[in-house]
C-alpha cells in the first residue's frame, strides 16, 4: 500500500514574533518561577533539602507497603558467612546465571567441610557493571549474598572496583550490625 498525495497533510508552523524569537518572554517566566519558588520556601520556613556530604549523610528509611517492610534502597554486596564464620555460599551458581548484568564471577571447588559438596573458590563482583537489580539476593538459596545499606563505595581505579571473595567478607564484618535496608 503506498500513499496517495491526497493522503499527505502538510503542516506548517506559525513564524515568531519577535519577542518570542528573542525567548526574553520565556527566560522572564523562569527567572519568576525561581523567584516564587525562592520567597515561597523561606516563608514556609523550610530549609535547603541539598545534604552537605560527606558531612551530613543520607538516611535510608524503611518504607511500609500492606503492613510488609519494602526495601527502596539497595548498596554494596556483601557475602555473608555462617555460624562458624565461614562463607556461607555454597556455589549453586545461581546468581551468576539470573544476573542480567553478567558481572558475577564464580569458580567452584570441592568443600572441605562435611556439610557442603561445594564452596566459591573465587566470588568477584564488578560493582561497576552491577546495576543493583537484586536479582542475585533473592535467587540465592542460602541468603549468601545480600545488597547492603552502603552507597559510598569510592574505587580509583576499575580493578579496585572488582570485589573478590575476601572484600565482599570484609564488607561483611563492617555492616553486619547494620540492618539491611
Amino acid at each position: 500500500m503506498t500513499i496517495q498525495p491526497q493522503d499527505i497533510l502538510r503542516l506548517s508552523t506559525p513564524p515568531l514574533t519577535r519577542a518570542e524569537a528573542s525567548y526574553l518572554p520565556e527566560i522572564v517566566k523562569g527567572l519568576g518561577t525561581t523567584l516564587r519558588h525562592f520567597v515561597t520556601s523561606f516563608g514556609q520556613g523550610r530549609t535547603s533539602r541539598a545534604l552537605q556530604y560527606p558531612e551530613q549523610r543520607r538516611e535510608q528509611k524503611p518504607v511500609t507497603e500492606g503492613g510488609l517492610e519494602v526495601r527502596n534502597f539497595r548498596g554494596v554486596h556483601r557475602l555473608n558467612r555462617d555460624e562458624a564464620g565461614r562463607v556461607k555460599c555454597v556455589a549453586c551458581m545461581m546468581c551468576p546465571t539470573l544476573c542480567p548484568a553478567n558481572c558475577i564471577h564464580i569458580e567452584a571447588a570441592e568443600s572441605p567441610w562435611d556439610d557442603r559438596e561445594k564452596y566459591p573458590k573465587k566470588f568477584e563482583i564488578d560493582e561497576l557493571r552491577c546495576i543493583y537489580c537484586g536479582m542475585c539476593e533473592e535467587a540465592c538459596p542460602v541468603d549468601a549474598i545480600e545488597l547492603t545499606p552502603e552507597y559510598d563505595i569510592v574505587g580509583l581505579t576499575r580493578q579496585e572496583m572488582v570485589f573478590d571473595k575476601d572484600k565482599l567478607l570484609s564488607v561483611y564484618d563492617v555492616t553486619i550490625e547494620k540492618k539491611p535496608m
